[in-house]
């Protein structure tokens, strides 16, 4: 039968698909577009698994925040190359998966992945589907919300989409502002904690140990070990702990004389850097 353009159209402002693969599926259809839609789908899922064992490192990093400032996400969506991640049907698909954990606010990966996504099965099923379209795996690889109980969540995403930051901070100070140079901290120095009490014990553990054998193989005497290995650890604390760092923008004062000039405090952040 004979397929008109509007009806591939149609079908491609629908589904998103090529315009080729379109005419094909309403061709092998018969031209009934609610088949046709099946049948898309259905490629979509042969493609997605013909590419599920493939390595999807590349992709973005988005972000969302509530107009209150109150709710920021941080999510990670991935593809196989930096060119689809560049691609603006698929930089658009992340922005809409963005808003989407920022309205459901799931309590984990697996939660939101099970979710309804615009009344067409699940946010899984999505992937699936895109995965169809663009020709590569797609998923999600993490997200994380984050609510502030008495400030703000402020969010940044480093220039091409590589890297985020979220920051929870209150205060009376300019709360945007400084915690856009917070998290410019942590995307430049990547710390491991907030504070030194947030530091796990086996980092500390690990740490201590590798001072202590430096030391004792450098032939420092036995009895001077122990101080330099609580030194090695207060240069650890002040080199990779976000409130002892040296602020990125005046090395001359630390992240929390920063802080205490700003009338801002934080309470916590959390950096996504693609494919880690």
């Amino acid at each position: 039968m004979s397929i008109s353009a509007q009806d591939v159209k149609k079908l491609r402002n629908h589904t998103g698909v090529g315009m080729m693969d379109c005419k094909r599926a309403l061709v092998e259809t018969d031209g009934d577009f609610d088949q046709a839609i099946d049948l898309l789908r259905k490629t979509g899922q042969k493609i997605a698994a013909k590419r599920a064992d493939r390595d999807a490192n590349e992709g973005l990093i988005v972000s969302a925040t509530t107009n209150d400032g109150k709710t920021a996400v941080l999510v990670e969506i991935n593809c196989e190359t930096d060119f689809v991640a560049r691609n603006d049907e698929f930089q658009k698909f992340a922005t809409g998966i963005a808003n989407k954990v920022l309205a459901d606010q799931p309590s984990d990966r697996g939660t939101f992945l099970a979710s309804a996504y615009n009344g067409e099965g699940t946010v899984e099923d999505a992937l699936v589907q895109m995965t169809g379209k663009i020709g590569e795996k797609i998923e999600v690889r993490k997200l994380v919300v984050m609510t502030s109980n008495t400030g703000s969540v402020v969010s940044y995403i480093h220039p091409g989409s590589r890297l985020g930051v979220l920051v929870d901070l209150s205060g009376d100070g300019d709360l945007v502002a400084t915690g856009r140079d917070v998290a410019m901290q942590v995307a430049a120095l990547n710390p491991v904690a907030t504070r030194r009490d947030d530091v796990s014990d086996d980092v500390k553990a690990k740490e201590m140990e590798i001072a202590r054998e430096a030391a004792i193989m450098d032939g420092k005497p036995e009895q001077i070990v122990d101080k330099i290995v609580t030194g090695k650890l207060e240069r650890y604390y002040k080199d990779n702990v976000l409130l002892e760092q040296p602020f990125v923008k005046d090395s001359s004062q630390t992240v929390t004389q920063m802080l205490d000039g700003a009338s801002a405090e934080v309470s916590t952040f959390v950096r996504f850097a693609l494919g880690e």
